[in-house]
């Protein structure tokens, strides 16, 4: 059971008054309600849930938010399914899904997550996106980034340019570009308690002091970044006024910015026009929070702002060339490539026309046509793996390829139907049947999930590495 600290507490009972006090130390004391966001549309998330509950995960659609469901039985085995590893679902809280909703994209806008890490609102916009057009990831962690780039993979996001920089500085490089910017910010976690008990033990109000520095500068950071008239989704998982209220209400008196109104899906509350003895301004109220207990998740401060004028001129910063190019398939190689893949697997070469692609060391990735940017060289990852060119200038389909154009693979496909042979191949081993040589697709229970090689040793897995699991698969 996680004890809510005494700093916390008097922090609470303050600010918030004894009885909100003590009913957040009642919700953080109570089991931690899961929830998962399906990927897919009605009927997709249909199968899934269906496919779920015959091995004992039972789930409960959220009302007014499509595609999320709350996790009812079977909790313990929802990192542990197919349709997890193939990223049919992302285990996120509910609260999290929000955030993104009010960023509402379409794939016609240039948007941003300027603290993008892990990814669960990063797949999210993507998927609203319908996975087209313009989106860029950032992060300053080259740690937290790994796990960014994994779940981009895991998802099949092609329309995502990864980042890696201090939120704040990216305006040197995009300055009034662009239309949506999510700032989900670094913060003290004071929604969170209930998840990571830990945030109990190091909370305290000087740590706040030292993040709302480093958030102010990412919201000046994304009103320099955003065009006038561009919208800035501001949220923390955190409920201290100081990270919220007080810091928005500053950027109302210094920067061309004003709150805009928004309808949250779930429960929620208007944020505080008055701290103290302080009136704050009057605006402020069609900030929203969201607390902890209405709902059964985690407590959220979500507002958005709209840039009504131009911010001051900053200085741009170069960037280095380090020969990225982003190619189209009318490219001479790239074509010859795409050719060669139609043959083989059978995939309409109109389908892989719907892309640009990026040659990096004969690893080959994929992007939305659509998708841009003023300068490739500054993107750490551009879209996703399609592929590598080998010494014979010949090109093996990545297996999270061959996940994406699963609906337009006509040839090469080997059904496996026997379980044994599936935890073989998705353990990375070597299933020992002769089918023919060279690559083949795999597919089982009506999913593409990989590639492999056949040989006279048998089928060889190229499931990527950092997904395999060594346990059995359900």
């Amino acid at each position: 059971m996680i004890e809510l600290s005494a700093n916390i507490y008097s922090y609470l009972t303050k600010h918030f008054g004894e009885y909100f006090a003590n009913e957040y130390k009642k919700f953080v004391g109570t089991e931690f309600t899961s929830y998962i966001r399906l990927s897919g549309n009605s009927s997709e998330q249909e199968k899934i849930t269906n496919r779920l509950s015959t091995i004992g995960i039972q789930l409960h659609h959220i009302e007014n938010v499509s595609n999320a469901y709350q996790i009812i039985s079977g909790k313990e085995l929802i990192s542990k399914t197919l349709e997890y590893i193939l990223g049919k679902y992302y285990i996120q809280s509910l609260s999290s899904m929000i955030p993104s909703m009010v960023v509402d994209p379409n794939e016609n806008e240039i948007v941003l997550d300027m603290c993008a890490a892990p990814g669960s609102k990063s797949t999210q916009i993507s998927e609203m996106m319908n996975n087209r057009g313009v989106f860029y990831a950032n992060e300053a962690s080259g740690q937290r980034i790994k796990s960014l780039v994994f779940n981009l993979d895991k998802t099949n996001i092609v329309n995502m340019g990864v980042l890696q920089f201090h939120g704040e500085l990216l305006s040197k490089y995009f300055q009034n570009y662009f239309d949506k910017i999510l700032v989900d910010a670094p913060c003290s976690g004071l929604g969170i308690v209930q998840k990571r008990g830990e945030v109990s033990n190091w909370w305290n109000e000087k740590q706040v002091s030292n993040l709302v520095e480093a958030q102010w500068k990412l919201l000046v950071g994304a009103i320099k970044a955003a065009k006038v008239g561009a919208e800035i989704i501001y949220s923390t998982c955190t409920m201290t006024i100081e990270e919220n209220e007080l810091l928005i209400n500053k950027l109302l008196k210094k920067y061309p910015v004003e709150l805009e109104t928004i309808n949250l899906p779930i429960k929620s509350n208007p944020a505080f026009t008055k701290y103290e003895n302080e009136n704050l301004n009057p605006e402020l109220s069609k900030a929203r929070r969201i607390i902890p207990w209405e709902i059964n998740s985690e407590g959220f401060f979500i507002c958005k702002l709209r840039k009504f004028a131009d911010s001051e001129p900053i200085n741009s910063a170069s960037v280095k060339d380090r020969g990225i190019e982003i190619l189209s398939y009318k490219n001479k190689n790239i074509s010859k490539l795409l050719s060669d893949i139609e043959t083989r697997f059978g995939i309409d070469f109109e389908h892989l026309a719907k892309f640009k692609y990026i040659n990096k060391n004969n690893d080959l990735f994929f992007v939305d046509e659509k998708w841009n940017a003023p300068n490739p060289n500054i993107f750490t990852r551009i879209g996703t793996r399609f592929g590598s060119i080998d010494k014979n200038g010949n090109c093996i389909l990545n297996s999270l390829a061959a996940q994406f154009f699963s609906k337009n693979i006509t040839q090469s496909i080997i059904e496996l139907n026997d379980d044994t042979e599936f935890q073989t191949y998705m353990q990375g081993g070597i299933i020992k049947k002769i089918i023919g040589s060279g690559q083949k697709v795999i597919r089982y229970r009506d999913y593409i999930i990989g590639t492999a090689v056949a040989s006279k040793d048998g089928l060889k897995s190229q499931f990527p590495r950092a997904m395999r699991m060594q346990q059995n698969i359900l």
